[in-house]
């Protein structure tokens, strides 16, 4: 399953070229897809299917640009948290769940997932369905199979078990749109987890986790519940550290809530730790930040997507969901990260100041890094190309 990324600088020494420079380039993606299209016929998927799927497969620049590099500079937890866990995004999963409250009450019931963990990986993955990726599917990953040069085999065996979702009648081959390592739905599932995990929770004899939210909610936790996932037990909760703490730490290091209450840890509140069940303790950004108490629950969360900053994002949001507040402690920077809203503020106003960065539109990718640069070091700042409140606020932005 691939997640939202931040889009990195291009690497023009690898990547940057066209399919019209390079004639063999051209030959060599169409040579790829037609065996492609061998070994997807030889799999048993129709003729009609495959051939439609990689008709007029065009390099693809993108896909390929996003397979082989790695983000320009690292998302600090603070940025990743501002924008995943903001206030649309809270307020807009409130009017969701209230509009699908009788799905996720079955949900939860039936598979025995909590309702608020379920709609808050809903939006973290999709903003509640609205944002699925725009890649088509079968195209990429050609393109990332063919060119890129990275787990060609993994890519092959996805884009095959994409085809076999349409072969199944599960879903349209129009539909297969998502992002640019095969991950689509509302809930973004690779093809090959989809193909084993997917449930038709709608009774209509399809397992569409793309036009079927119900669909899609059930399937996500059935991913959580195959998982580990354990309803008796929290995802985790915020603590507060004892002056000059200095024990053990991390997810995997569990001991009991008993243990760690012996250690001077105590909810945020200041209350004593109860409960008979294991926890590790999660220092996001050490012992300075925020700290956390997550069970097996928060494992079965990362699995989703193998970072710790995803889960901690869905956990949160999802107490947010449930009504509880923002975190307590703060986060240990003088430059908080930005919200959705204004790092889309954030853009029109380096726009108005005469920096390119392209069309508005809330992301961050190479164009605006670089003007940001540009804008810090007009002001004085150092050149980091971070979207944080203090060039925000230098360009008139208020938080």
């Amino acid at each position: 399953m691939t997640r939202t990324r931040i889009a990195g600088r291009m690497a023009a020494a690898l990547i940057a070229v066209t399919m019209a420079t390079f004639p063999a380039a051209a030959a060599s993606l169409k040579s790829c897809v037609e065996g492609l299209r061998r070994d997807a016929e030889r799999a048993g998927i129709p003729d009609s299917i495959t051939g439609r799927a990689l008709a007029n497969v065009a390099y693809d620049e993108k896909a390929v640009r996003f397979s082989r590099t790695q983000p320009e500079y690292k998302t600090e937890i603070w940025d990743y948290m501002a924008f995943l866990v903001d206030l649309e995004r809270i307020q807009d999963g409130r009017a969701q769940m209230k509009r699908h409250r009788t799905t996720l009450a079955q949900v939860q019931k039936r598979i025995g997932v909590d309702q608020y963990i379920v709609a808050a990986l809903w939006g973290v993955e999709t903003d509640y369905g609205r944002k699925k990726g725009d890649f088509f599917i079968p195209h990429a990953l050609a393109n990332v199979i063919c060119l890129s040069g990275r787990r060609a085999d993994y890519f092959k065996g996805e884009l095959i078990a994409a085809l076999k979702i349409v072969a199944d009648g599960d879903i349209r081959l129009k539909d297969l749109n998502g992002s640019w390592a095969g991950a689509f739905g509302q809930t973004q599932f690779m093809p090959s987890t989809y193909r084993r995990l997917a449930v038709d929770f709608d009774g209509d004899g399809h397992k569409d986790l793309v036009n079927s939210s119900a669909d899609a909610l059930a399937s996500a936790a059935n991913y959580l519940k195959k998982a580990g996932w354990n309803n008796r037990l929290p995802w985790g909760f915020e603590v507060r550290l004892p002056k000059g703490y200095d024990g053990p730490s991390g997810r995997r290091k569990r001991a009991t809530l008993e243990s760690w209450a012996r250690r001077g840890i105590t909810h945020i509140n200041g209350a004593r730790l109860k409960g008979d069940y294991s926890a590790g303790l999660l220092l996001p950004a050490g012992r300075n930040g925020p700290a956390f108490l997550v069970t097996s629950n928060f494992d079965a969360l990362y699995s989703y997507n193998v970072a710790e900053s995803y889960a901690l994002a869905i956990g949160h949001l999802s107490d947010r969901l449930r009504g509880h507040g923002p975190l307590e402690a703060r986060w240990p920077t003088d430059d908080p990260g930005l919200s959705r809203a204004q790092r889309l503020d954030l853009q029109r106003r380096l726009m108005v100041n005469g920096y390119n960065i392209g069309q508005p539109d809330g992301l961050i990718g190479p164009l605006t890094q670089d003007a940001i640069r540009k804008a810090e070091i007009r002001h004085g700042m150092e050149p980091t190309g971070r979207p944080g409140t203090k060039i925000y606020r230098a360009l008139g932005g208020t938080k």
